[in-house]
């Protein structure tokens, strides 16, 4: 047996420290906190959030408003439902959160004395760095030893005469926010400083205490305020350092955005290398991807590197597939998957690489063995079904189980491969549209729900199944043919079941009504359990042979009561013919 699970899941983790002093002042207006939760699923749904905030040293209230804005942000985020977006939610707690500061700071007395801060928040949440920013203070990222800044200062230098803001929280009743995502990756460190530290560094400087090694994240923020005292800031000092030290899977979002941002190579020939693989052999080149026999030069370990086509360069939907079939792959690990690896990380291109398979497909198996036994077809059912019991117990359905997509290794045993279509039950299916063409996959194995209206389980992979083994057994499918690649042509098919024994009259019919009940057009009237199934393939069905008797002969066996009727009128025309001569 072999291993049937979930890859294991890694959490999001992340080591924080920072200082805050009040530096020459009376009284530090700045303000910063970090909230990492404890529950997986908060962790899951709402991230880790951490903000910074300067509140303007020209009012009385400038401390009130940065803790308020600080507290209330990240005490209000976790507050919001889990369906909302990140974006959604940080949007509506600033906006709510600048219409009180301005609402309080409009009762003062003095105008130069209402509540105004700056405020730059960065949630973490699975692979993506969600960023919101007002005011001067910044957020820097520090990624292979470049230091970048993230941010843009809202502020104006007034001819000579210092600056002042243009944008902060409670500075007017309208705000505009800026908002970005960045990419995470192991070992990215996030500085967020407020004006006091990063106004008296110089590049050099800063460049430098962002790289020091110091385990103590408060050491090293501590150095980065001390350093600007040392310049002769007179401002509130603050220093917040967050390094991202594990990462998650990536989310099936975050993987086709980063998929969509990257660049579709050209078709290769062989010796053609792209990255660090190098084409060995070309297994097909087509009109909607080209697949290739590829080694790694550092390590010579072989690969299956598969590209789409220039084609589809602006095709949102099929590059989303291409990148549903890597996130899928890398989901599940089981000698019946197709194992998918992730490709280098700085790569600037599109593609994906897959385990080389020492085998055939299951529709060359079929053409080198076009009248099997029953006993090694059923085998072969048996090893479908236990390969979409992986997909099962992930809540996964293929919806493109054909000949093609199975391959039959040297040893006997199958695998499925093509993920590009499968739908995952805890995602919401943002492929799904209103066009007028078949969803995905080839119709002819499609069940019928999935072609009706859009819809597929555990069942509708039996279907294919069933489908697919019948072929195996005779060449030809038990429904007739649907040449329209079109949703119309679809729907109105005429799903009447031909028996098996029409191609093969020595399968029993206790073996052919299985099938029949594994491919019915109806999902309700299927298997509702897929040991059930096999058992049937192997032990008759009492059940279904007794409903297949009670059927009329038409039903049960149209090929011969069509042959019956046949014989009856031709029986009567010779009787009406004889009776007409006697005249």
């Amino acid at each position: 047996m072999g291993i049937n699970n979930i890859k294991t899941k890694a959490s999001l983790c992340v080591e924080f420290g920072g200082t805050s002093l009040t530096g020459l002042r009376d009284e530090n207006q700045d303000a910063f906190l970090v909230k990492s939760p404890t529950l997986p699923s908060e962790l899951e749904h709402k991230g880790i959030v951490a903000c910074i905030a300067d509140g303007v040293s020209c009012s009385e209230q400038g401390q009130k408003a940065s803790h308020t804005a600080t507290m209330q942000f990240i005490t209000d985020y976790y507050a919001t439902p889990d369906t909302w977006s990140v974006k959604h939610s940080a949007s509506k707690i600033v906006s709510a959160l600048n219409s009180w500061l301005f609402s309080q700071g409009q009762k003062q007395s003095l105008n130069h004395n209402g509540l105004v801060t700056t405020l730059s928040t960065i949630v973490f949440k699975s692979n993506t760095a969600h960023l919101f920013h007002i005011g001067d203070s910044r957020i820097y990222r520090l990624r292979d030893g470049k230091l970048r800044m993230l941010t843009r200062d809202h502020q104006r230098t007034n001819f000579g005469k210092g600056s002042y803001l243009t944008r902060a929280l409670g500075i007017d009743n309208q705000l505009e926010v800026d908002y970005q995502t960045v990419t995470l990756q192991v070992n990215d460190r996030f500085l967020l400083t407020t004006d006091g530290v990063h106004d008296f560094l110089s590049q050099s400087e800063f460049h430098q205490l962002a790289q020091s090694k110091l385990s103590s994240r408060e050491a090293i923020s501590n150095d980065f305020c001390q350093q600007a005292l040392a310049n002769s800031s007179h401002d509130n000092l603050s220093c917040l350092i967050i390094d991202i030290k594990q990462l998650p899977e990536q989310s099936l979002f975050e993987h086709q955005k980063l998929l969509l941002k990257k660049a579709i190579p050209p078709a290769m020939r062989v010796n053609n290398k792209i990255d660090n693989f190098i084409v060995d052999r070309v297994l097909y080149s087509g009109p909607r991807s080209h697949v290739y026999l590829v080694h790694d030069e550092k390590t010579y370990q072989t690969f299956v590197l598969k590209a789409p086509s220039l084609n589809y360069v602006d095709d949102h939907d099929v590059l989303s597939q291409f990148a549903n079939e890597y996130w899928v792959g890398c989901q599940l690990n089981n000698e019946r998957i197709m194992q998918v690896f992730p490709t280098p990380i700085h790569s600037k291109f599109c593609y994906q690489l897959c385990e080389h398979i020492d085998g055939i497909t299951l529709r060359q198996w079929m053409y080198d063995n076009p009248a099997p036994s029953i006993d090694t077809v059923r085998a072969l059912v048996s090893e479908m079904i236990k390969a979409i019991r992986v997909l099962q117990r992930a809540e996964m359905v293929h919806r493109d189980l054909k000949p093609e997509n199975i391959m039959i290794l040297n040893d006997g045993n199958i695998k499925l491969i093509d993920f590009g279509s499968i739908k995952v039950s805890s995602l919401e299916d943002g492929s799904t549209t209103a066009k007028e063409s078949i969803p995905l996959g080839d119709v002819n194995y499609a069940a019928t729900e999935y072609i009706e209206n859009g819809t597929s389980s555990l069942s509708s992979d039996l279907f294919s199944i069933a489908v697919i083994g019948y072929e195996m057994l005779c060449g030809k499918r038990p429904y007739k043919a649907i040449n329209g690649q079109t949703v119309q042509s679809a729907r109105h098919h005429d799903w009447r079941y031909q028996t098996l024994r029409t191609h093969r009259q020595e399968i029993p019919i206790w073996f052919d009504l299985s099938l029949q009940k594994a491919c019915h057009p109806s999902p309700s009237h299927r298997y509702q359990v897929l040991s059930e199934f096999v058992h049937d393939l192997y032990t008759p069905n009492p059940k279904l042979l007794k409903a297949a008797q009670l059927q009329p002969l038409i039903k049960r066996n149209p090929t011969l009561f069509w042959k019956g009727a046949a014989i009856f009128f031709v029986l009567l025309s010779a009787i009406e013919f004889f009776l007409l001569l006697d005249r």
